[in-house]
């Protein structure tokens, strides 16, 4: 068997904006996951009975279904629920944003739910409102102790947008696809597309390791 990895330079411009769009993905998912993950945790909390089931059924909902069936169903079905077309660009971003909001939302729970509640009862006896208090005393200090899993979320995320390449996303994983089916280097370009993620992605898993052991929260 002969291998030719040239067909891996001479598809460079290709990879590389697919990698540039796994990186678009990443960063729109998070920019939406973590302030929605901070609502919903918050309702879930706090909110009148019926809208915290409304917010824990969400949660339970996404974090159980495979995020490629999410990807399927926003693509194939919403269109013909909503009427709404979506390119799949924008598709990819919204199954994913759904996912990682519910996990983030459970992140988030938890670590509000780490701090001592007298902790609000104080800052409520000082005049606070509850909002007040999760602002200015309870969230800075959830946020040590989360950061690290954001981080973690993040990384699994990274790999994950491979997933969107099924509704034809122009991705890395898609991009490798294509270039291998146009080709035929099936073996050059799966071990191209995994040296690739493979080095986009320890410094990103060596970085959480660093925030894990900086951050870490003895009590």
């Amino acid at each position: 068997m002969t291998l030719d990895w040239s067909v891996v330079w001479q598809h460079r411009d290709a990879l590389i904006a697919g990698t540039a769009t796994t990186f678009l993905l990443t960063i729109a998912t998070m920019a939406i996951a973590v302030p929605c993950g901070v609502v919903v945790a918050v309702l879930r909390l706090y909110a009148w009975r019926p809208v915290r089931a409304l917010a824990t059924s969400y949660v339970e909902l996404f974090r159980n279904l495979p995020l490629i069936l999410v990807v399927y169903w926003a693509f194939y079905v919403l269109p013909i629920l909503t009427g709404l077309g979506l390119s799949p660009l924008a598709t990819g971003l919204a199954a994913l944003s759904l996912n990682v909001t519910a996990y983030n939302a459970e992140t988030f729970r938890a670590g509000i739910n780490s701090i001592r509640r007298g902790q609000v009862e104080a800052a409520m006896a000082l005049g606070m409102t509850r909002a007040q208090a999760l602002r200015r005393v309870i969230v800075p200090q959830a946020l040590r102790r989360i950061l690290p899993v954001l981080a973690s979320t993040w990384v699994s995320l990274f790999k994950d947008t491979s997933l969107v390449s099924v509704i034809a996303v122009t991705e890395l994983a898609y991009v490798s696809m294509q270039v291998r089916a146009q080709t035929f280097r099936v073996l050059e370009m799966l071990t191209a597309m995994a040296v690739l993620y493979w080095l986009l992605g320890y410094p990103q898993a060596k970085l959480v390791d660093w925030m894990q052991r900086r951050m870490k929260v003895t009590e």
